[in-house]
Order: C-alpha cells, then sequence, then structure tokens
C-alpha cells in the first residue's frame, strides 16, 4: 500500500485520527436556514454578507480556503486586503436568490486544485484583484438582467484582463494528525509590483453564547499563539517571517448590527477595522482573544511570488520551520503516488489533470454540518426567544433531526447544506478514493439522528419534507461493489444496516407516494426542479394528481436495487431471501402500472411516440397524457440489474417464487426482461425495458435533433426550441420551451434550470445502465447511433461515446479550448486560467458552457468516474 493508503487503514482502524483536522469550514454560513431567526422566514435576508462581518454565527463558521477541526471548535482561514477594497476580503462574496437574475451565485474565481483523502496534503487557488473588487457593480448590473440574459460574473467586469490580480494558492501538509504545515504563495501577475495584506485567521466557533466553557488565544510574542480549549486541548501556532499578531474576540458586534451596546469591547469585525479603517483601538492591546491573525503586509515584485509559512501544532516545536520544506514537498510527493495508482485507465495527462481536480473538489467539499432542529425551533437558553411562527414553519416536523457531522456538501458556497440525494451521488464519486468515508455518510443518512421515524429520509435543508429521487439504494450497492474490487472483502455488515433502514424507507414510499395503491408514484419534486409543466412541488392547477413517469420508474429502480442487495444478503444470510422475493414482486407490480394495466389505468407508456409521459388524473376521474418528452421518460432505463447464474441458483425460494409469477402472471411476467434466460457471461437479467422498447427510447435518445448533444443527454428534447410544448389547463395555457442554458422560468427561484442543460448525475445512470444491458445483451446487441446515422454500436460503445462526451466538456479540444468556458478567450487560453477547471451545477445544452453553481463538484464529480 502507499502511503496515504496506510494513513487511510490506521484512521479506519482506529489506530489515528488522521481526519481530526480537514478543509470543513463553509464558504457561506450567512444565508443559511440554520442561522435564521427571522419571523417571515427568509434566510437570505436575516443575516446577508454586509452583516456577515459582524455578526457572531451560531451553528457553523466561514472562511476562504479553510481547515477546522472535527467538531470545527477552532477555524483557520485567509483573508486580505489590496489596499483599495472598502472591507476586508474574509469570506467569498455572492448574490441572494433575490438579487440574481437566476437565484444565488457566488462571485468569486477559486478553484480546488488537490487533495488526498486524509487531507494530509490540500491545494486551493484563490485569484484577487487588485483593484477594488467590483461589489456594487455586480449586484447592480444582475438586478437589471432579467431571466433570458446570462449571469454577470466577476470574470465579465474585465478586472483580470490587464493581469492586475494576485494568485494567491494556499496548501496544507500535516505531519501528523494534528500537526499542520500551512503555506500562502502570493503571485504577482501584474507587471508592475503591487502591494497586499495577508492575514492567516484563527478564531473559536463562538459556542460560550450557548453556556459552554469559554477558549482562550493568548499571544505569546516571537510569532507564536497559545491556543486554550476546554475540549481540544492546548495548541501552538507559529508564523514565519515579519508579521504582526492582532486579537479579538468572536462577538457580535450588536452597534453596528442592531444600534445597541455590546457585550464585548473588541468584536468580530475587529480586523477590519483596524487593517481597512487603520484603527488601531479595534484590537485588544493585551494580545489575547478568541480570534486571532498574523497580519503581513508584503509588497510583491512585478510577475514574481512571496512565500508566508504558518504551522499549527499540538505540542510545542522549538524549531517550527526547520522542516518545513521537507515535510511539505514529501506529502505532494505522497499525493502523487496515491493518484498514479488510481489513474491508470489512461495515459492522457489532460484527462488525469481533470480528474484529480474533480476528486480534490469532492474532498475540498467536505464540511462540519451542525443542525438540531429543536434547539433551533426552541431557541438558545441565552439568546432571544424565536418568534411563535417558527413552531409551525420551515422543517417543523422534524424535531428529531440532529447533526454534528462532517458530510459532503454539494457546493459550498451555494448550498452549503445537507441534500440527501446529492449525498447519494458523492459516495459513488468518492468510493474509489475513499470508501470507507463513503460508506460512512451513507450510514449517517439513514441514522436514527436523520432518517424520520416514519422512515422518510430528509431531503434537504430548506425543506426536510420535500421529495428526492430513492437512489440510496444504488448508491449502497455500488459504493459496496467498489469497496470489494478495491479490497477483496464483502462488507456485509454495512450492506445489511443501510438495507435494514432503507427498507423503512420503501415502505414510506409506497405509504404516501402511491395516492391510489396501484403503484403509480407521484413524488411530485423529484429534484428535477423546473422539469415538469407544472410545479411539482405544489398541488396541481385546479386539482387532481400527477402520475410521474420518473417517480413509478424511480421505484422500479429502489425495488430491483433492493432485491439486488437482499440476494447479495441471502447468500450468507438465508433469512433475506423472502426480501429478495418481496422487491421482486414490487418491481413486477410496477412493471404492470407503468404499462397500462388495470381497467381504470391509462399506463405510462405510450405505443405510439414509444416513449414514457407523466399521466395528469383530474377531479373528475378523466385523465390525459402528458406528451413532452424529457428525461422523466428516459428514466425507466434506470429500473436493470444483472447477476451470475452461479448466485441465481443458490437462491432457490426466489426462483421458485418468480416461476409461480411466470405461471400465474403472464401479463406482468411478459412486460420485463426474461429474467430466467441468460445470456453473455452466463449472466441473469431484471429490467423494466425489454429490447424492443429499449431500441425506441434510445431511438429518441441519441437522436441530435431531440436529446444528443455534442456534450451528453439534454434534459428535454430540442424539438421544443422552434415548437415549445402547450398543455391547456382550466383556460390557463402553460408552456415548457427547450432553453439550453439557465432558466426563464421563475420555479425554485430560477437558479437551476432542467429544460435544456446537461446534468451529469443524470447522464452517469444513463451510461452506467448501457453498461449493464450490454453485460447481458453482448456485443451481438446493437442501435443505431447517433440515430439516423446508419452506423451501429454495442451498448458498450454507445456507453463509451457517451462517456466521451461528457468528459469533454472539461477536456481541451482541438481549438486548445474547454467547452466548460463558454469561449471565454482568457479563461481558454492564459496560461494562468486555462488548466483550472470549474465543475458546475449543469452544462449549456449546445456548447457545454458551465451553468448554475461553479463548484457543484459534488455530483459533477462523477465525470472522474466516466471511462
Amino acid at each position: 500500500m502507499d502511503t496515504e493508503q496506510i494513513r487511510l487503514q490506521q484512521h479506519y482502524t482506529g489506530q489515528t485520527n488522521w481526519l481530526k483536522w480537514g478543509p470543513y469550514l463553509s464558504e457561506r454560513q450567512w444565508g443559511t436556514v440554520r442561522e435564521d431567526y427571522s419571523t417571515d422566514g427568509n434566510s437570505w435576508n436575516y443575516i446577508t454578507h454586509d452583516m456577515a462581518r459582524s455578526k457572531a454565527y451560531r451553528w457553523g463558521e466561514e472562511g476562504i480556503a479553510g481547515i477546522s477541526d472535527d467538531k470545527q471548535e477552532l477555524c483557520l482561514s485567509l483573508a486580505l486586503w489590496n489596499g483599495q477594497d472598502p472591507i476586508l476580503k474574509e469570506r467569498l462574496f455572492g448574490l441572494t436568490n433575490n438579487e440574481g437574475n437566476h437565484g444565488e451565485d457566488v462571485k468569486e474565481l477559486y478553484y480546488y486544485l488537490d487533495a488526498t483523502p486524509t487531507h494530509s496534503y490540500l491545494k486551493m487557488l484563490y485569484k484577487y484583484p487588485q483593484q477594488a473588487f467590483p461589489y456594487n457593480w455586480l449586484v447592480d448590473e444582475n438586478r437589471k438582467r432579467d431571466k433570458h440574459q446570462p449571469e454577470f460574473e466577476l470574470i465579465d467586469t474585465g478586472i483580470f484582463d490587464q493581469d492586475k490580480y494576485f494568485d494567491v494558492f494556499t496548501e496544507y501538509a500535516k505531519q501528523s494528525e494534528e500537526d499542520i504545515l500551512i503555506q500562502y504563495t502570493v503571485h504577482n501577475r501584474a507587471d508592475h509590483a503591487a502591494n497586499l495584506h495577508l492575514l492567516p485567521q484563527l478564531w473559536f466557533r463562538n459556542t460560550w453564547l450557548a453556556a459552554y466553557a469559554k477558549p482562550q488565544i493568548l499571544y505569546q510574542g516571537q510569532n507564536t499563539l497559545l491556543i486554550r480549549h476546554p475540549q481540544l486541548g492546548d495548541y501552538y501556532c507559529y508564523a514565519d517571517g515579519v508579521a504582526e499578531a492582532i486579537l479579538t474576540d468572536n462577538e457580535s458586534n450588536n452597534q453596528r448590527l442592531h444600534h445597541s451596546a455590546n457585550d464585548t469591547s473588541y468584536v468580530k469585525d475587529a480586523f477590519n477595522n483596524r487593517v481597512v479603517h487603520n484603527n488601531a483601538d479595534a484590537v485588544n492591546p493585551s494580545h489575547e482573544g478568541t480570534k486571532a491573525a498574523f497580519w503581513y503586509q508584503l509588497s510583491v515584485l512585478a510577475k514574481s511570488s512571496v512565500v508566508v509559512k504558518l504551522r499549527l501544532s499540538k505540542g510545542k516545536q522549538v524549531q517550527p520551520f526547520a522542516d518545513f520544506d521537507e515535510i511539505a514537498a514529501a506529502r505532494k510527493s505522497e499525493a502523487d503516488a496515491f493518484y498514479a495508482a488510481r489513474q491508470t485507465g489512461t495515459t492522457n495527462a489532460d484527462e488525469k489533470m481533470v480528474q484529480r481536480q474533480a476528486w480534490a473538489g469532492m474532498l475540498w467539499s467536505k464540511q462540519y454540518y451542525n443542525y438540531n432542529v429543536k434547539r433551533w425551533l426552541d431557541g438558545d437558553p441565552n439568546e432571544p426567544t424565536p418568534p411563535r411562527s417558527r413552531r409551525k414553519g420551515r422543517n417543523n416536523h422534524w424535531k428529531h433531526f440532529v447533526a454534528e457531522d462532517i458530510l459532503s456538501m454539494p457546493d459550498k458556497w451555494e448550498y452549503p447544506w445537507f441534500a440527501a440525494w446529492d449525498l447519494a451521488f458523492h459516495c459513488i464519486t468518492l468510493a474509489p478514493i475513499d470508501a470507507d468515508f463513503a460508506k460512512k455518510q451513507l450510514r449517517l443518512l439513514v441514522s436514527a439522528n436523520y432518517i424520520h421515524p416514519n422512515g422518510q429520509l430528509p431531503a434537504y435543508e430548506w425543506d426536510f419534507g420535500d421529495v428526492n429521487p430513492p437512489v440510496h439504494a444504488l448508491a449502497t450497492w455500488q459504493v459496496y461493489e467498489t469497496d470489494r474490487q478495491l479490497t477483496g472483502k464483502d462488507d456485509l455488515l454495512f450492506l445489511e444496516e443501510i438495507f435494514q433502514k432503507l427498507t423503512m424507507n420503501f415502505t414510506w414510499w409506497v405509504n404516501r407516494k402511491d395516492s391510489e395503491g396501484n403503484n403509480i408514484f407521484e413524488g411530485g419534486f423529484l429534484g428535477l426542479d423546473n422539469i415538469g409543466v407544472f410545479n411539482r412541488s405544489a398541488p396541481v392547477p385546479g386539482g387532481g394528481f400527477l402520475e410521474q413517469a420518473d417517480g413509478t420508474s424511480w421505484m422500479a429502480m429502489y425495488s430491483l436495487n433492493m432485491m439486488r442487495i437482499a440476494m447479495e444478503l441471502a447468500l450468507h444470510k438465508p433469512a433475506y431471501e423472502s426480501m429478495a422475493v418481496k422487491f421482486a414482486e414490487h418491481f413486477l407490480y410496477i412493471a404492470g402500472s407503468l404499462a397500462n394495466l388495470g381497467e381504470d389505468s391509462l399506463g405510462l407508456w405510450d405505443d405510439q411516440d414509444g416513449f414514457y409521459y407523466d399521466v395528469l388524473r383530474r377531479p373528475d376521474c378523466s385523465w390525459d397524457r402528458l406528451r413532452l418528452r424529457t428525461l422523466v421518460g428516459l428514466i425507466p432505463m434506470f429500473a436493470v440489474t444483472v447477476f451470475e447464474e452461479a448466485k441465481w441458483k443458490n437462491l432457490p425460494m426466489l426462483t421458485e417464487r418468480l416461476d409461480w409469477f411466470m405461471q400465474q402472471r403472464p401479463d406482468l411476467v411478459n412486460l420485463v426482461s426474461r429474467w430466467k434466460d441468460t445470456k453473455g457471461d452466463q449472466k441473469h437479467l431484471f429490467s423494466l425495458l425489454r429490447g424492443h422498447r429499449m431500441k425506441l427510447l434510445l431511438k429518441r435518445m441519441l437522436d441530435e435533433n431531440e436529446f444528443l448533444s455534442d456534450y451528453g443527454i439534454r434534459s428535454i428534447s430540442k424539438v421544443y426550441e422552434d415548437q415549445p410544448y402547450q398543455y391547456l389547463l382550466n383556460g390557463d395555457n402553460h408552456q415548457v420551451k427547450y432553453t439550453p442554458a439557465e432558466s426563464d422560468s421563475s420555479m425554485f427561484g430560477g437558479n437551476s434550470n432542467w429544460r435544456g442543460p446537461i446534468w451529469m448525475p443524470i447522464n452517469y445512470l444513463l451510461v452506467e445502465s448501457l453498461y449493464r444491458f450490454h453485460e447481458y445483451y453482448t456485443d451481438d446487441f446493437k442501435v443505431e447511433y447517433p440515430t439516423g446515422s446508419n452506423q451501429y454500436c454495442t451498448l458498450a460503445q454507445v456507453a463509451q461515446a457517451l462517456s466521451q462526451r461528457l468528459k469533454s466538456i472539461f477536456l481541451m479540444n482541438d481549438k486548445g479550448e474547454r467547452p466548460v468556458f463558454g469561449g471565454h478567450t482568457k479563461l481558454n487560453h492564459d496560461e494562468h486560467f486555462k488548466n483550472y477547471i470549474l465543475f458546475h451545477e449543469y452544462f449549456h445544452g449546445d456548447n457545454g458552457k458551465g451553468l448554475g453553481a461553479s463548484h457543484q463538484t459534488g455530483w459533477t464529480g462523477l465525470v472522474a468516474l466516466m471511462k
């Protein structure tokens, strides 16, 4: 094993705690539900970016390129001032949901460049302009633009055009679990010298507001801080070079925020007042407090760089910087060795770089997440009582929910909060580099502190009661399989533990989301925001309900995934075979509902179009198909699993029950794949689709005039670009148009769009499904790719071709450009921009440009797994 792998093994066997420290700091704590104690639940306005520098948070902390311990008692991050800005740059700036023409959006340029799973090595880049940061311009210009115009980004201001900016690289290297080396390398990209104030900051999260013992930071002289905490113990922080230590308290500046008296003379925004406004009285002359910084005033020559070093250690260091360079170089070399062992599938250097940055983004996106819903609803003993309206507001039915954990976040600025279906994909992506962390995340999700007593999984912080696709059994199986391939061991305890909890969740779905008891599932939102004709989180206009092709197909997939897990467990514990039977039967009944069986069931499959559609059930018992071709109609492809003949023979109860079904319910059996037959390498196939229907769906999906883009599969058919889909209901004309970029709808705040763009998680599932089908059908089964080309490919070849299209979003093309950059000249061709990748939330359906949240590596990181 390589050195990093040994560290992982030591950590997960309890020998060490290499994950005690990591990049667990949020990048935006303001504007979150947790910090909102308003009467109206308007989280974005309760604490704003302008207020954030003065407000002590309750539930978590934020910073630039920051780290913390795993309980976020002590935090470290970077602050900067270029001498021009009106404020100290302590946190990333962005727009609220109401300010942006497409919802909330960070307006900064920063990149996660490298990371190891134990965080023994971390590297990040922040680009800081030397001119005044255009805060007001970004707000004003985006407010002027409507939803038909693109977002106005920091790069669009031209502030980087003359290279008058600093590249600030932050690197962390661990000597041991609690001995951390910190290096900041500042490059002046301008052709003239420039000054920069650089302030590494250390502070305690303000837990003493809730009556905990108060910690303390004391300046010891000689660039040394003594950090004393009742739980963490004593740490020391050493700074190299010429710096001034300044200290204050992490307490709210009530005078600035509320025009009321402060509780202390030294408050959270003291460093801003000391550095920017030259107010020496703002900081504590006794050099003690709960927040500290080393203030470096640097002059960086043109086209040159300056290095600043710190060391944070649990014990004293006699010569803290004597072995600094040697340790840092060793950790970087070990990171290279770790990834070299995992990047054997390609020799393409560009592809390796993109993959490594994708995994780095995943690892940097870990965050300490603290949210006790009951305490949040009730309020803290020493704080004002929250308004009574709060008790009937957001998440009031989730009083059991308690999180004090390290979670993988979708995006630590735009989505710095728990999101269940995102997390499932994060686990799949993380499994090849840290399967134990992925397993721990899935365990958390179904733990008593998270899952509702009725079996529902919490959706996301803004509304735990909303409904996301049930992808967690899929994630569990894939993480289990990946772990088995890497270790050669079967972690049946993990599989059994998750399976038992997901059985509760499956039951919740059957009881709560099948209104008519006919195995047709509504689901509602299902994570696809505005993909439908109506807002699927709200009641259907005029009444009735929507029978969803995606909700029902997700449940068919869920059934098969649970059946597959039960089969695996049954090979070791025969009692689970009856559960495999249960989920096999669920799958067959759902297949019948999808396929138009039953006297009063329309069914979701349309023979005329060869596609699956949602069905609207009206209050008068009439019905109508919503003949809108979207990803919803392709999701039935996800319900597929393949298993070996050897395992099939060892499950007699399952095989006998399925034989019974073949005799008694041929109407159901004839709808799905012929599971009794074997093909390929003695494989059995369970799927919603037989070959004929699959070919009909693929004919649509692989048509470049419909779903197939040069960069993957679009979320709706391109045919609606010139001829929008229209549906008349109760006198209102509802319209859906192919919109390949940002949303022109206000649904869900307009901050994401499923009406045209390419989304990585759905594309990943389509690719994986094609590989599963190929395992069974082998090279004998071919389809036209692309549709109309008269070229025929195996399903594996189609999967590989789709993977290549998805990877091409990020890879440099023959023009020396990356489509993700959207044709921007500087991003594509400047040597200090072109190799730094942003893993966006979604991508333009026609040109691959990155859109939405700019750091949603969370699930876009799946590109690292594309073959």
